[in-house]
């Protein structure tokens, strides 16, 4: 799919069943496999105090989440982030079973998320490529190269950084390609359809051969050997 967006929450529990609310939304728009520059955050009002374990893991205060919006508030700009894109979330089953719990606590009626987009688990993903072994998303940054020093505490749109740079590497080999410079939220740069745009070719120096040929090395490591380039003409 050519529109993809990387979600994360964070809640103020670990179970919508049990009455716990979502707290943040942050979502990474990625349009074929690169990200656009278009990201959705929202802090929420859950209208209860976080659990003493969810408050440890995201450090979002009642007396902060107090002045924020409540999730009705931006439901509507919610949902025309998301529709229509392949939904991008590491144990979806958590996200999903929060957002469709939100969903129905509105007046309106609205389709749950599952009828509204696609969606792709990077749990389930990781487990296939990583038999056996941990699939949280810090260890995923540490195995797979992803630098997450600058995280100290769970936040959704960071997470979801990581996760959409987590998730290219797992895919393609490519979470690497200067993708956390343009991860920051800019107004809306797609180009629409009928605009061609002309480039013009121009032969690489020398140093930019060397310096190209030694990044390919790197993401062919990162990918465990299936990086396709190195091996392809460069005629």
């Amino acid at each position: 799919m050519s529109r993809q967006v990387v979600l994360d929450t964070e809640t103020t529990g670990f179970e919508w069943q049990a009455g716990n609310r979502i707290v943040e939304i942050g979502c990474v728009e990625l349009l074929q496999r690169r990200p656009s520059g278009r990201t959705f955050q929202r802090y929420l009002n859950p209208d209860r105090a976080s659990e003493p374990g969810a408050l440890r893991v995201h450090g979002l205060s009642e007396q902060f989440l107090a002045d924020q919006p409540r999730f009705a508030d931006i439901v509507d700009e919610f949902l025309a982030f998301i529709d229509g894109a392949e939904l991008i979330i590491h144990n979806a089953a958590f996200d999903v079973g929060f957002l469709d719990h939100e969903l129905s606590l509105l007046a309106a009626g609205h389709a749950p998320i599952r009828e509204r987009c696609a969606v792709l688990d990077t749990q389930l993903l990781a487990r296939e490529r990583f038999p056996g072994q941990r699939v949280a998303l810090d260890v995923l940054c540490r195995r797979l190269g992803v630098d997450n020093s600058h995280r100290s505490l769970h936040g959704a749109l960071i997470d979801a950084q990581l996760l959409a740079e987590v998730y290219l590497k797992m895919t393609g080999g490519q979470g690497d390609l200067g993708f956390a410079e343009v991860l920051t939220p800019s107004p809306d740069r797609a180009l629409p359809a009928n605009v061609a745009v002309a480039r013009r070719v121009q032969r690489a120096r020398p140093d930019e051969v060397s310096a190209h040929r030694q990044r390919l090395a790197e993401i062919a490591k990162a990918s465990g050997g299936r990086c396709r380039w190195p091996g392809e003409s460069e005629g």
